[in-house]
């Protein structure tokens, strides 16, 4: 009997992955700016649907959840939740994510 409900698997989450794999750790819009200037536009909505159903299928984790004080529009503080690989997490070192970090560091 096939298999019913949306498929897990995910362009968006795999590319997520590969630039966790890369920076170890990271917040949602460190994440979503990251992944503007790699990958095709994506909208940040989606970019934290796809963090959220990583936890969820363990292939993202929280690395831990900071409140950060600042001069925000909103307020004078902001909660960061940095993300990094889980434990079912697949990342197979994709050579334009690869080539991206290689240059910001030279």
């Amino acid at each position: 009997m096939a298999q019913r409900g949306r498929p897990t698997l995910s362009e968006i989450r795999q590319n997520i992955i590969e630039i966790l794999y890369f920076m170890q750790k990271g917040y949602g819009y460190n994440i979503y700016s990251t992944y503007r200037k790699i990958f095709p536009t994506c909208t940040l909505k989606s970019i934290y649907y796809h963090l959220k159903k990583g936890v969820a299928l363990e292939e993202i984790g929280i690395e831990q959840i900071k409140d950060e004080k600042g001069d925000y529009s909103w307020g004078d503080s902001v909660r960061k939740i940095y993300y990094k690989l889980g434990p079912k997490a697949k990342p197979k070192v994709d050579p334009k994510v690869q080539d991206f970090f290689e240059k910001k560091f030279q």
